[in-house]
């Protein structure tokens, strides 16, 4: 899979279907991560959305687009309600090893 396949993939799964299991398959045991709501590593990304998608069942998120080079890749993305009105946009930055998600930085635009 290319690096935008895989952030696709992830995306669908992780976020979109909730399927928290997906983090396996798509991010580095040793993730780190530079967004300070969510602790580091596989583990801590999981448990934060697990608890995200409980209290938030209908999470969604929309990709814009996917600017990817060599081992870094940017999404900008939209948080979308179950009618598709944008809660809020973010672009999320990745540095991918191995065909899976390494380090994440994101900044976040309310609406």
């Amino acid at each position: 899979m290319t690096n935008k396949e895989v952030i696709q993939a992830f995306y669908k799964e992780f976020f979109n279907d909730h399927i928290i299991e997906a983090a396996d398959r798509y991010v580095q045991e040793d993730y780190i991560q530079h967004n300070p709501g969510v602790g580091q590593g596989r583990e801590a990304l999981k448990s934060a959305f697990a608890d995200k998608f409980v209290s938030d069942p209908a999470f969604h998120l929309d990709i814009q687009m996917i600017i990817a080079e060599d081992d870094m890749a940017a999404v900008y993305l939209k948080n979308v309600d179950t009618q598709g009105v944008t809660k809020c946009r973010v672009v999320d930055i990745y540095r991918l090893k191995n065909g899976r998600l390494a380090e994440h930085w994101d900044v976040l635009q309310p609406c």
